[in-house]
């Protein structure tokens, strides 16, 4: 088959790798793609979330099938317009792409399916705001209600910041979402769906947060590892039962079937399993982990799924090695991050057994040198026998990578390899069914 995968990212690059080691697909095309992409297969310099550019390429190209990575151009229709024109997609209808871009929409989707979340209030004025931080208390959670490419969330113990940010909301035109803060490590499930069958990947944990140990601000991941040997061994048919059939069965019975993947980002608390949100993409830089341990034929799925034709009952074949991705970012990352510098050393971190990198915020300057082109510019995969090792290669890969200015955090996976990785009692191997949330406040999400 022929495969157009549409976005410029790490995560759309994982992509690329993973269908070209598919003995099904013939030919991949990428837009816009990047500098690393570029070196992979043609690229094809369109806006990707304009639905008629893209379905223009797609049946210019003569695609069999359409990936579509980010949040943006599903939000935008793209999926919606390919669609129409009997192309197929992975990637959800913008109706069904709510779910991500509507946190309050998909607070809603819970409610009605049972799925285990976070007691949430949605305000659109400061007033409103203020009463909800006031009745979780801190932590307060504070999320933007639309799109932020991950970076729309403050978790903080200052009342006066958490107004702050859900006052820039406000003037921005939009509305928040403030939530309970959940206790608990972190949990990243990406789970393919055709629209009524679902079938689960491997989990994941990233790092949201810019500096080691947790700390600063909220960015798009900065870095992820997978497998996961301290999740319960239950927890994947837990989120399947629980979570993700019961909301891609919500979805069909409101007219908006959801094709594509749907990231479930849990937390393990205390009291149970609760989802933090969900994506209606694959996950960056959680991608870029998993799909390296990845050994069943990615573009065979990915077409299942988009034909309606998922085998729930399929056992993915997997690497027994464990990935790790290390996140380079540029000079001032998440806040402005400087463009324009230029990537050394690319090709002998290359050269390390275990290690490639995939490209996030890249492009060719005029002199055909690769340079920075966002704030993530790269992710250094390592693939070993174990954790330890895994970190040991990803960490050597970053080390060979000269980027003026750059920054990434040295303990990704850390606590993990030291064993202070700590789930709660109940929060998996005993089922919590104890309900999504306080239904009296559920109702101020309707």
């Amino acid at each position: 088959m022929k495969v157009l995968v549409v976005g410029p990212g790490g995560r759309e690059h994982a992509l690329v790798r993973s269908l070209l080691n598919d003995p099904y697909v013939r030919e991949v095309h990428a837009a816009p793609g990047n500098a690393g992409i570029a070196q992979m297969v043609p690229v094809h310099d369109i806006n990707a979330s304009d639905p008629a550019a893209v379905t223009a390429l797609a049946r210019s190209l003569g695609s069999d099938l359409v990936v579509i990575g980010p949040e943006a151009p599903l939000a935008a229709g793209v999926a919606d317009a390919l669609r129409e024109t009997g192309i197929a997609v992975f990637g959800p209808s913008q109706a069904a792409a709510q779910l991500e871009a509507s946190k309050a929409f998909a607070k809603q989707v819970m409610a009605a399916a049972n799925v285990p979340t976070a007691m949430a209030r949605v305000a659109a004025n400061a007033e409103q705001a203020a009463d909800a931080l006031d009745t979780f208390g801190a932590p307060y959670v504070v999320k933007d209600d639309g799109l932020a490419a991950g970076k729309g969330v403050v978790v903080t113990s200052d009342r006066d910041e958490a107004l702050a940010h859900a006052q820039a909301c406000f003037d921005a035109g939009g509305t928040v979402v403030i939530e309970e803060f959940l206790d608990g490590p972190e949990v990243s499930l990406f789970v393919l769906s055709d629209g009524r069958n679902v079938v689960p990947l491997a989990p994941a944990q990233d790092f949201k947060r810019i500096y080691d140990g947790d700390e600063g601000p909220n960015t798009g991941g900065m870095g992820a590892y997978s497998p996961l040997d301290w999740v319960p061994s239950n927890l994947v048919e837990d989120v399947i039962t629980r979570v993700a059939q019961p909301t891609i069965d919500e979805m069909a019975a409101r007219g908006t079937p959801f094709v594509g993947v749907l990231y479930c980002g849990l937390a393990l608390t205390s009291r149970g399993m609760r989802v933090i949100e969900f994506n209606a993409r694959f996950g960056d830089p959680e991608t870029q982990a998993v799909l390296a341990r990845l050994r069943t034929p990615l573009g065979g799925l990915l077409m299942a799924a988009a034909k309606g034709e998922l085998d729930p009952m399929e056992q993915l074949k997997w690497d027994p090695r464990t990935a790790v991705a290390v996140v380079v970012a540029a000079a001032n990352y998440p806040d402005a991050p400087r463009t324009g510098d230029r990537i050394r050393g690319l090709k002998k971190t290359g050269k390390i057994d275990g290690v490639h990198v995939l490209h996030a915020g890249t492009r060719l300057n005029e002199e055909a040198k690769v340079v920075s082109a966002g704030g993530r510019v790269l992710a250094v995969v390592g693939l070993g026998p174990n954790l330890q090792a895994a970190r040991e290669l990803a960490y050597a890969g970053v080390e060979a990578i000269t980027l003026d200015g750059s920054q990434h955090r040295t303990d990704i996976a850390l606590k993990a390899l030291n064993g202070e990785v700590a789930v709660p009692a109940g929060s998996g191997a005993v089922p919590d069914r104890t309900g999504p949330t306080d239904p009296n406040r559920e109702g101020d999400l309707a």
